[in-house]
């Protein structure tokens, strides 16, 4: 199955592409990579989610709202290339989360991102190498940042 089946399979919404909030480009295509600049956890109707995790969110709600933010980021790829499909796979995923320094889960938080990609590229394609860290905080206080490198398919 393509990558866009997989994703109608799994039927789930996408947030509407946030504009940037700041100088820089939300993706950018160089040779056969696109990389896609930190994203927030937009939801369907455009607002974002907030939150610290440790604090006023527990570590299941800091996992959907990473979930999120992998939904967010595959409106920007749709919106840059039109489809998923364009996508070969993760290459590399920087996942950042705004949490009380003795919260130490954070890789169980972006599992949600990943687990969404593997969902809809396979676990070949779909899973690249990871970093997830801790922030004492993230802009506007949301719970999870991420950045994602993904190799495009040749056309």
């Amino acid at each position: 199955m393509t990558a866009e089946e997989n994703f109608a399979k799994l039927n789930l919404a996408l947030p509407p592409a946030p504009a940037p909030k700041g100088v820089y480009k939300p993706a950018l295509i160089v040779d056969k990579f696109i990389y896609v600049s930190g994203h927030g956890p937009v939801q369907t109707d455009g607002n974002l989610i907030f939150g610290r995790i440790g604090d006023d969110m527990d570590i299941e709600a800091g996992k959907l709202a990473a979930r999120q933010v992998g939904l967010t980021i595959l409106s920007t790829l749709k919106t840059a290339l039109g489809s998923l499909d364009r996508i070969k796979r993760v290459v590399k995923i920087l996942g950042m989360v705004n949490c009380t320094a003795d919260f130490g889960r954070h890789p169980y938080v972006i599992n949600g991102c990943s687990e969404l990609f593997a969902d809809i590229w396979g676990t070949e394609n779909g899973i690249g190498v990871r970093s997830a860290v801790g922030m004492g905080s993230l802009p506007e206080n949301i719970p999870v940042e991420i950045e994602v490198l993904f190799e495009l398919n040749e056309e």
